[in-house]
């Protein structure tokens, strides 16, 4: 058992273990663009913060009247993608040094993410986050995506732990809904800073309004020492 006792931290990872999105952004752009779709804008990307990947192509097609089905879009994203991804992606530093704090201390830990299986080992392996992060869901792998709690549910089933000990690492408010449906606490760190104040938010334990740049590994351990009695 660890110092924290019976605590589990389940992290999702885009915008929350690394700054992923600018590489989703440039494969939506291009993708959207080669099926005669200019102009996708930052702006327009970041509703889809939080949203799996395969959610997100369902509404493109629709919002953009797209011919091309799903799986074939899927495709084309994916691979656009992994190409970024394996190229450059960024680990938030204290996101980083918590990890390893809490390796060190032997806490059980997941990875509960809304990208593809490929998409999750490519950011794990070519960031040296798998050294520390080995039991990895994705929403691939479950019936419903975020805000559904399957995907949480499905990590604290494979760490062995109860829902009530896991501890959620969120940025987005589909995963902060999905961490409460699922009855685990979340720590909220937005990653889109003008969607603080959503409903979703409120129901997280801790909620840095800030941001990345408000997060430090020895305040958020500091917080779940706090919290490590059941919910």
């Amino acid at each position: 058992m660890s110092t924290l006792g019976t605590l589990s931290v389940i992290f999702d990872l885009d915008g929350t273990l690394v700054d992923s999105e600018p590489n989703y952004y440039e494969a939506g752009r291009q993708t959207l663009a080669e099926y005669g779709v200019p102009d996708f804008s930052w702006t327009e990307h970041e509703r889809y913060v939080g949203i799996s990947t395969r959610e997100t192509i369902a509404d493109w097609r629709e919002r953009y009247g797209l011919r091309a089905g799903v799986e074939e879009l899927l495709a084309v994203k994916n691979r656009r993608y992994l190409e970024l991804a394996r190229a450059s992606t960024r680990v938030y530093p204290q996101m980083r040094a918590f990890v390893e704090l809490l390796a060190g201390e032997g806490v059980p830990m997941a990875v509960a993410s809304g990208s593809s299986p490929e998409a999750i080992e490519a950011i794990l392996s070519s960031t040296g986050l798998d050294a520390h992060l080995r039991t990895v869901v994705s929403a691939d792998e479950v019936a419903r995506g975020k805000p559904a709690p399957d995907v949480f549910l499905e990590a604290a089933r494979r760490l062995g732990a109860a829902p009530g000990d896991c501890v959620v690492l969120e940025d987005a408010a589909p995963g902060a809904a999905a961490a409460h449906a699922a009855g685990m606490r979340c720590i909220a760190i937005p990653y889109v800073a003008a969607q603080a104040d959503a409903a979703e938010f409120a129901t997280a334990g801790l909620l840095l309004r800030g941001g990345q740049r408000e997060f430090t590994a020895r305040a958020a351990h500091a917080w779940l020492t706090r919290s490590a009695g059941p919910a």
